[in-house]
């Protein structure tokens, strides 16, 4: 399957992918140079009871570029028509979060990092502006 990922470069010079399933039209940021998967706190406030809370915490390097530590849920959400289980590290980024949605006027509910894009088999395609997903 290949996704175009032109409509939200276009609108917000940035590659966004929205969710369906039980957790819903949440919009996730595709970070080739993110090494965790993150999901922000309101967002997992709002969804905790479909979340898998995991017994690790998890140190992350945060926007300012100091380490915190983060609890570790499991989530699952659909895009187009497939699930997709991964961990993420849950994460309290809303100055970040409202400075994007100021000046794209979309909210931004998490990041997919490399390591989900590994895992699941999704290739960016620079030349296209798609996400290839090897089902």
């Amino acid at each position: 399957m290949d996704f175009p990922l032109k409509f939200g470069l276009h609108k917000t010079g940035l590659p966004l992918i929205v969710t369906s399933g039980k957790l819903k039209n949440l919009c996730f940021l595709i970070d080739t140079g993110a090494t965790n998967n993150i999901l922000f706190t309101y967002v997992y406030e709002h969804f905790k009871d479909e979340l898998r809370v995991l017994e690790e915490m998890q140190k992350i390097m945060g926007i300012e570029g100091k380490y915190k530590e983060t609890p570790v849920i499991e989530a699952t959400f659909n895009f187009e028509g497939n699930d997709y289980t991964s961990t993420f590290s849950v994460f309290d980024a809303s100055e970040t979060v409202t400075q994007v949605q100021e000046e794209t006027g979309v909210q931004i509910h998490g990041i997919l990092s490399t390591d989900f894009l590994i895992r699941n088999k999704w290739i960016l395609d620079f030349e296209t502006y798609n996400v290839k997903c090897n089902d």
